[in-house]
């Protein structure tokens, strides 16, 4: 495993989320400290040297209250403008946190927060902080990217799988495309419901194309509030607009060279779809408040869950932007429809979650693999991923029964309700004895009876 590097400061006042966080970012980075307030924070920074802070918006001091995030996100800049500023905040104070990426805040965080988006924001500020200091911005990271907060982040060139293929016939079938596509600068639109990894595709196109080497630039393009979108995508010259301090450099300059990738583009408003779309025609941006035209050279893939067609026929997505886009369609299918590849994903989660936590945890027992090939699985190989994770921490080992924790599929495709006709129950006991593989426990499971009285349908039904 690759070492750790980077430090990160946290500065929140709730004892409840700095345990937590004293916990998780250690995976992730070489030293992690934390403080429940501003107050010893310029003694902290002058002793610990972080690359980065987590700053909390909000403190119980009598010091501007309610904008001490801003604050002391303005004077961290001004004290060491090469340490990277993350706003921790919760959703009611969105409007401050963005006030402060415009003071010079590199993102900002959501309270309650997901690990993965929190971890890859603050390696993408790391990153930033590192090269800005002259040190090794990756090395030993062992970060291949991802979604990072509410704008996107840098996603450094890799190689290999990432993805996983599986063995289902439709996941072959775009396996091919991608080897036929990946070489080449043709742009990418992948589509496909929430949580099938639309994302992971994208690194992995990165990844197979001749520009693997140069940075893939990660953007959750519908969460960028419009007043942000040109600043964040195109970049900004001092003194453009309110505390422009400093020319900015855009995503599509932070791109250049690489691959940029537009998640959830059919979010972004109509109006401003014009100018996206004038930009990727152009190959050049020119920055809010400037006149020069910056020539950009980058791949681009997007990606939505949405049916864009249909937007495009309600008036809500331009035509020319969709088609622009669109040279390369990929749909990734939902995780019912590739069955056979559950189990071998939900493996591979327990191997990482098993290193990641130190659980001894080998595998799944036969009973527990049939309950995860019966599920619609809805949140598809994200909700897969959150199940293994919660069974690993809570089962004990060696194996992962079905009636794990929080592995259990509730949302199965067969139940036996009251009012069940004679050969509608015929087909339901069918077709859970033969999901199940003949596990008993495992169909009884999926139709919500008893194992009697599983042992009694099956009687009735010779089987």
């Amino acid at each position: 495993m690759a070492s750790k590097i980077g430090k990160i400061l946290v500065v929140d006042d709730n004892q409840g989320i700095r345990r937590a966080l004293e916990i998780l970012l250690p995976l992730h980075f070489a030293e992690v400290k934390t403080i429940p307030s501003p107050s010893t924070l310029v003694s902290t920074l002058e002793q610990f040297r972080p690359d980065v802070v987590l700053l909390d918006m909000n403190f119980n001091t009598s010091i501007n209250t309610g904008n001490e995030g801003l604050y002391w996100a303005g004077e961290l800049k001004k004290m060491v403008p090469d340490v990277e500023v993350v706003l921790f905040t919760a959703y009611a104070d969105i409007a401050l946190a963005v006030e402060g990426m415009k003071r010079g805040a590199f993102d900002f965080i959501v309270k309650p927060w997901d690990n993965e988006k929190l971890v890859v924001t603050l390696t993408a500020a790391r990153d930033k902080a590192r090269k800005a200091m002259g040190r090794d911005a990756r090395s030993g990271s062992g970060m291949t990217g991802g979604e990072t907060g509410m704008s996107g982040g840098v996603i450094p060139g890799s190689s290999g799988d990432l993805m996983f293929w599986g063995t289902s016939k439709p996941m072959a079938a775009i396996r091919k495309v991608v080897e036929k596509i990946a070489p080449t600068d043709a742009t990418v639109l992948i589509t496909g419901e929430n949580g099938t990894g639309k994302d992971v595709l994208a690194r992995e196109i990165h990844a197979r194309s001749i520009r693997s080497g140069k940075p893939m630039v990660a953007v959750d393009a519908g969460a960028i509030t419009e007043t942000l979108f040109e600043s964040e995508l195109f970049g900004h010259v001092k003194g453009a607009f309110t505390d422009a301090h400093t020319d900015h450099m855009g995503k599509f300059e932070q791109a250049d060279g690489g691959t940029l990738f537009l998640d959830e583009i059919g979010n972004i408003p109509l109006h401003l779809q014009a100018k996206l779309l004038r930009v990727i025609q152009n190959r050049s941006v020119v920055r809010v408040g400037g006149s020069k035209a910056i020539p950009v050279n980058i791949r681009l893939i997007c990606a939505t869950n949405m049916d864009l067609e249909q937007l495009v026929r309600e008036g809500r997505f331009r035509e020319d932007l969709y088609y622009r886009i669109n040279t390369v369609h990929i749909v990734l299918p939902p995780l019912r429809d590739r069955r056979e590849d559950i189990v071998p994903l939900a493996e591979r989660f327990i191997s990482q979650f098993a290193e990641k936590y130190h659980r001894s945890v080998a595998g799944l027992d036969e009973s527990a693999k049939a309950v995860l090939e019966s599920g619609r699985w809805s949140g598809n190989i994200r909700e897969l991923q959150n199940r293994i994770e919660k069974a690993v921490i809570l089962s004990d080992p060696p194996v992962i029964p079905s009636e794990a924790k929080n592995l259990t599929a509730e949302d199965v495709d067969v139940r036996l309700e009251s009012g069940t006709t004679e050969n509608d129950e015929e087909r339901l006991v069918r077709e859970a004895v033969e999901r199940s593989k003949g596990n008993i426990s495992a169909a009884a499971k999926m139709l919500g009876i008893s194992r009697p009285t599983m042992y009694a349908k099956m009687k009735k039904y010779g089987l």
